[in-house]
């Protein structure tokens, strides 16, 4: 059996997405029985030199959805994240789902082969689509749900590991 690069990314995609959006929805339903407001939720870091919880879902959309645009494009760089509340984080995950199930495998497989660069500032990373998604994008988009989830956690929030993995593929 091989596995494609859309079954690597957008399969990958597709099933930690919905998981985000179900731990950002039991992230809302404590804070709220528990009067804890979810303003501050907003600016939540695990370390004060970490950067927020904001920035920590707009880098799982980011690093998903704006992942495949930037192989499109050609180009990637950092999320510009926006002020919001937590209702647009979580519309910003679900629209990052919708967006990844747009892509079809003909498309993303496409991909392979086709020159990209990171830029951020001064700094600019070549790399092929295929090794971008996979050795790039992919570990952030871990990291920045895993964060994600971590943060609400350390809130208090009921969820566990199942809510993390959230439905894996059974169909190959």
């Amino acid at each position: 059996m091989s596995t494609s690069l859309y079954d690597a990314t957008v399969g990958t995609y597709l099933q930690i997405l919905p998981a985000v959006e179900g731990v950002l929805e039991k992230g809302r339903a404590h804070c709220e029985a528990n009067g804890i407001d979810l303003n501050d939720v907003l600016g939540t870091r695990l370390i004060d030199d970490m950067l927020p919880f904001t920035f920590q879902v707009f880098s799982v959309a980011h690093h998903s959805l704006g992942a495949l645009k930037g192989v499109e494009a050609g180009v990637f760089g950092p999320p510009q994240v926006e002020q919001t509340d937590y209702a647009g984080l979580q519309a910003l995950v679900a629209q990052a789902r919708e967006g990844v199930s747009q892509y079809t495998a003909e498309t993303v497989n496409g991909f392979e082969g086709n020159p990209m660069e990171f830029r951020m500032g001064s700094l600019t990373m070549p790399f092929k689509a295929e090794d971008f998604l996979l050795t790039f994008s992919l570990p952030n988009f871990y990291f920045h749900a895993t964060t994600t989830y971590d943060m609400l956690r350390m809130k208090g929030t009921p969820i566990g590991k199942g809510d993390f993995m959230g439905r894996p593929r059974l169909d190959r």
